[in-house]
């Protein structure tokens, strides 16, 4: 997985026009919009609701409460933070390329897309590098090794051999360029286009890239199998952490698990726990997750979950521990007049390098909001200034101060020591003779890159997406930080309030009927036979089948709940028992267990066994004391004419 995903509750989709400018709700001197309430109210009730009413007033309470603590964090300067600061600008630097450019080709890019929407291709690749072994820029020696290889390719050489050999992607070594399944918007645009114009058990043509030259095989094609609704916890590991810290992380993500199989609430969990704030302040939801878009590792994880509801035991990627539920699998739309797809098939161009196929909008753009104004100078006295400091020639005798202003746009003015600056890094041609540009092109090529960069710098004024975007990051961060400092840390640290709240509560805190038991998680259905048949002849040993397959079999111990013990079915279990392998049809894995002693009767659980439950209750009532505080601070009032229309 890579980089933090917007914060949904607010979240920028789903505009009614309806809502346009009208005030929902007042929470002290601020105003809260109403087709902002409806961006996120969309964004997180995707399906269909039977009572969109009750469905609006429910949702309202929960942002309602979100623009509170986001409020709150602004006024207490989170804003200022300087760790805060460093990321909003630090996504700025990220996605603003994302957001230049122009919507005139949206027609033709849509329906390519779209076409490419429903089918997903294997892919393998292999990468030539135009640096050699020393790292020295090398693009002869490139060029000879790509035709080596297509040589071999045409010879018809393993082209996965072939990768694992000579590839200088470093991952080829260990997955030779398999690159598993991707679908349109995985890749970026050129490699995506090379991969959907090459037949099946073809390889494509060189595509060349700032870093090298690229050749894919297309492996094979099926029917694109949609996306993925899922929650997730993320247990991230911090940068930095010795061994003993993701230890206990490992162990805490365990614990997590075992709360969750116990009967713990997933959404209440991921809201509390979580370190995906975003995905946190929404109950665990993840953005749909589609082919190829996060780490192949996650991606298995999610894709193997056998049904809806199912919940991934912790795995570890490079950005922590992840315990993932599946919600819903979200089929592939196959209709090309779909509203709500062709919608957001088009701001995925607009986010993609597709778009990037002119700046003249900028331009254009920039000039007529902003405007552009050249200043008074002498411009021969600009070229000799020029030629004096890149050429070492005399000036001609007219002075020319390097801070003299040559334009203006907007209210940023742009004086000599800018052209300077930027003629000594773009005053050569880019066709190999070495020779330099006219002064003239030099001058639009600045214009131009002015202009650019204005927008670039003020593209919150420009784009809305974008301001949207940005603001949700922000917010996203603020209400991370409040509610670690108001709740999440303040509960994890209260151990005399935790013990409290667990010795008022003991009842609350019970096992259902369970079970001390082994369960065997393995990797096909055959090798749970075997793993059953050998467990049966010395069950306490349990711990040799493991070994015995220590890539095929994994073994959790721990304490269950009837319910969660595979192929139990209606049987009460007693000690020594071992239940017959269960298959899961999705992925062919299969799982059995091993009762160590039964529990027939339900019983109180100790107060290690139930914290990950206390925890969760005691940050609920330290939420919903903080809460009232803060309503006090900034009384509510809700427009309950405008809620009315937007519940129709």
């Amino acid at each position: 997985m890579h980089k933090k995903i917007l914060f949904v509750i607010i979240a920028s989709v789903g505009i009614i026009s309806t809502a346009s400018s009208q005030m929902l709700f007042t929470y002290g001197k601020y105003t809260a919009d109403a087709k902002d309430f409806l961006r996120a109210f969309n964004k997180n009730n995707a399906q269909p609701v039977t009572n969109k009413a009750k469905a609006i007033n429910d949702y309202l309470d929960l942002y309602i409460k979100s623009r509170l603590k986001i409020r709150e964090a602004y006024d207490r300067g989170y804003d200022s933070l300087p760790q805060i600061k460093l990321e909003v600008n630090n996504l700025r630097t990220q996605i603003a390329d994302n957001y230049m450019n122009d919507q005139e080709m949206a027609g033709r890019l849509q329906q390519e897309a779209f076409q490419r929407s429903l089918k997903d291709i294997h892919v393998a690749h292999i990468f030539i590098s135009f640096k050699n072994a020393g790292g020295a820029f090398d693009s002869a020696s490139a060029k000879i090794k790509r035709d080596e290889i297509l040589n071999r390719l045409q010879k018809g050489e393993d082209f996965l051999t072939i990768a694992q050999q000579v590839s200088d992607d470093p991952a080829a070594k260990t997955n030779k360029g398999d690159l598993g399944y991707i679908t349109v918007f995985t890749l970026p645009y050129e490699f995506e286009s090379a991969i959907y114009a090459t037949a099946p058990n073809k390889f494509s043509v060189p595509v060349t890239s700032k870093i090298g030259y690229h050749i894919f095989k297309n492996i094979g094609e099926r029917k694109a199998v949609g996306k993925i609704k899922a929650q997730q916890i993320l247990l991230a590991i911090p940068p930095g952490a010795d061994e003993a810290s993701k230890k206990d992380l490992q162990k805490k993500a365990d614990s997590l698990y075992k709360v969750i199989m116990a009967g713990g609430k997933f959404d209440q969990l991921a809201s509390k726990v979580s370190n995906d704030y975003v995905s946190a302040a929404n109950n665990g939801i993840m953005p749909d997750i589609s082919v190829g878009k996060y780490d192949p590792i996650f991606e298995n994880a999610v894709w193997s979950l056998p049904k809806d509801g199912a919940v991934s035991k912790p795995f570890l990627t490079s950005h922590g521990w992840h315990i993932v539920k599946r919600v819903a699998i979200i089929p592939v739309i196959t209709d090309p007049a779909n509203k709500t797809n062709k919608e957001d098939i088009n701001q995925r161009i607009i986010a993609d390098s597709r778009w990037k196929v002119s700046d003249n909008f900028i331009y254009e753009r920039v000039i007529k909001k902003a405007g552009h104004q050249r200043k008074k100078y002498n411009e021969a006295g600009l070229w000799s200034l020029t030629d004096s400091l890149l050429d070492n020639k005399p000036m001609n005798g007219n002075s020319f101060s390097l801070d003299t202003p040559l334009f203006s746009i907007g209210d940023s003015v742009y004086d000599a020591t800018g052209w300077i600056n930027f003629v000594r890094s773009n005053r050569y041609k880019q066709d190999g003779t070495g020779n330099t540009k006219p002064y003239e092109q030099l001058k639009e090529d600045y214009i131009k890159f002015a202009l650019r960069n204005y927008y670039r710098d003020h593209l919150e004024e420009y784009n809305a997406d974008f301001n949207d975007q940005m603001t949700e990051f922000k917010d996203g961060n603020l209400f991370f930080e409040i509610m670690q400092e108001e709740i999440w840390n303040k509960a994890q640290a209260d151990s005399v309030g935790l013990v409290d709240l667990y010795n008022k509560n003991k009842a609350k805190y019970m096992w259902k009927q369970s079970a001390d038991a082994v369960i065997f998680f393995c990797s096909d259905q055959a090798i749970a036979k075997t793993a059953y048949n050998q467990l049966k002849k010395n069950p306490a040993d349990w711990r040799k089948v493991t070994e015995l397959y220590p890539e095929k079999v994994i073994a959790d111990s721990s304490r269950y709940e009837w319910s969660q013990i595979p192929n139990l079915n209606k049987m009460a279990p007693a000690a020594g028992m071992i239940t017959t392998p269960l298959l899961n049809k999705n992925d062919n894995t299969a799982s059995f267990a091993y009762i160590v002693k039964a529990y027939a009767q339900p019983m109180p659980r100790s107060f290690n066994e139930a914290r990950g439950l206390v925890i969760g209750d005691y940050q609920t009532l330290l939420e919903d004391k903080w809460i009232a505080e803060l309503k006090k601070k900034y009384p509510v009032v809700i427009n309950q004419k405008v809620l009315a229309d937007i519940s129709k």
